[in-house]
């Protein structure tokens, strides 16, 4: 049996259209939804883009890999192996198309790397150069006789949302600048985003403009991961391939005030899609309901390509016996938890548990938002999370912050290590201007990462590389002590 698993980046499930949304944004991806499994209730616990695609490849969360961010991040040890590490070693060959570099290489006996044009603020077609890379990948896998892992990371939906045409007026029809439209303001007043958004949509004045480009890069990337799938279908590899989509975290639109990013503890930032196929074993048409977590996919994988050793450490659980033994001859929401134990260290440093019922999210230090320290969600009720009932249920919050606490003195007790997340910096504090906006393994000078910068500078263009921390070049960067 051979493996591919595609992480699309900053993906939020209930943008897809297999999982109800309105726009038709991923007819594609609908279509291998139809033909597997779509689990419903699945999320990143740990964000941004390292932790999630750490815990992705491994299996465990972060008081075991201690990858809690993007900046100061140390490696995970060799002692905890990565996907790619375990398969090659039992035959598989292994093979990526991504661009993390870092310890995400480990493991691949080819990583094909890829880049594309940023000189434009008007267009960047990223899932077209990811499908140079991942097709030759695909090609070259297919040619060899070992089963093969493929891992293929596209970027779409991460800013800038600058999809090409037609996809670039696909759900908007409007003036984005229409001065009689001041739904930005608020975004324009934000003095910690509005020198980067100003980068890619200067005087744009609707906020619903950037909500549609984002679907719209969905659909863009939909359209191109189309190609793949017919290539897969050219090559005869369909039938005997387990195909995984998923994502590492989702993004913030207009919901929380968190605009056009990935920080926040809130469900858009942490529901993300997961859909597996394999003919003849994996059902198709199941909707699998119950909390699920990016821990669970390691295991998922080894389990059916016959490789679950009992010996293998995982923090997460095979998805096999959810999808394959439903209850009655239907689905039940079982999942593989009853509870999440969130992480995020962005902008913001922040714990969070998540049952059923209920959020609460803590933080660890004062964020940029000025939210509250504290914030409980009755997810019953309030499913967007609009309204902080913490003073209302005091008693819930001790309940639950009392279940947090006791995850982490176990988890911490069970690995032997610090807490990680007290100690390792937040690595953003201000976007100033960008001109790749993909974690990279590049970095500039450290005279230049540090560098003071006016707020006309913040405006000006700069070298096409990637600071040693954060999704984005040209941010300020607080001094760590």
């Amino acid at each position: 049996m051979n493996i591919i698993l595609i992480s699309l980046d900053t993906t939020r499930a209930d943008r897809l259209s297999c999982y109800g949304y309105s726009r038709v944004t991923s007819p594609h991806i609908d279509a291998v939804a139809a033909a597997g499994a779509l689990f419903t209730d699945f999320y990143s616990p740990h964000i941004p883009t390292f932790p999630g695609h750490t815990t992705m490849m491994t299996g465990r969360d972060v008081y075991a890999h201690l990858v809690t961010g993007q900046s100061a991040t140390p490696e995970p040890s060799t002692q905890i192996p990565m996907l790619a590490e375990i398969l090659s070693a039992h035959g598989y060959y292994t093979a990526a198309a991504d661009n993390l570099g870092r310890w995400f290489t480990r493991g691949f006996q080819k990583y094909e790397t890829y880049s594309w044009d940023t000189s434009s603020m008007k267009v960047w077609r990223k899932a077209e150069q990811v499908n140079a890379a991942a097709l030759k990948v695909v090609n070259e896998a297919a040619q060899q006789d070992k089963p093969f892992f493929l891992f293929l990371h596209y970027w779409d939906p991460h800013t800038p949302y600058l999809p090409p045409a037609p996809f670039s007026r696909m759900f908007y029809e409007g003036d984005e600048r229409d001065p009689g439209n001041r739904s930005m303001e608020p975004v324009w007043q934000f003095e910690n985003f509005r020198w980067y958004f100003n980068e890619w949509m200067p005087g744009v004045t609707d906020i619903e403009f950037p909500k549609a480009q984002y679907d719209a890069e969905i659909a863009y990337m939909d359209a191109c991961l189309a190609h793949l799938f017919v290539r897969l279908k050219e090559l005869r590899l369909e039938e005997d391939t387990l195909l995984i989509l998923t994502a590492d975290h989702g993004e913030e639109l207009d919901e929380h005030g968190c605009w056009f990013d990935h920080h926040g503890l809130y469900e858009p930032n942490i529901r993300i899609p997961l859909i597996l196929r394999l003919p003849g074993r994996i059902p198709a048409g199941a909707r699998v309901p119950g909390l699920t977590r990016m821990q669970d996919i390691a295991p998922t994988i080894l389990d059916y390509s016959g490789l679950l050793d009992p010996g293998q450490k995982f923090d997460g659980t095979s998805l096999r016996p959810l999808i394959e033994i439903p209850a009655n001859g239907s689905y039940i929401a079982r999942g593989t938890c009853d509870a999440l134990y969130l992480t995020e260290n962005t902008w913001m440093k922040k714990r969070a548990v998540r049952t059923h019922a209920w959020k609460l999210i803590v933080s660890l230090e004062p964020d940029i938002h000025n939210f509250p320290m504290v914030e409980l969600y009755r997810l019953t009720t309030d499913p967007q999370e609009k309204i902080n009932v913490a003073s209302e249920y005091p008693e819930v919050v001790s309940d639950l912050r009392a279940l947090m606490e006791e995850h982490l003195r176990r988890r911490l007790a069970e690995t032997g290590q610090e807490d990680p997340l007290p100690v390792q910096p937040i690595p953003l504090r201000r976007i100033g201007r960008v001109e790749a906006a993909v974690p990279r393994d590049e970095k500039l000078p450290a005279t230049e990462e540090a560098q003071e910068t006016t707020p006309a500078e913040k405006t000006t263009a700069g070298a096409d590389e990637k600071l040693e921390a954060g999704d984005f070049v040209g941010y300020e960067r607080e001094e760590q002590a």
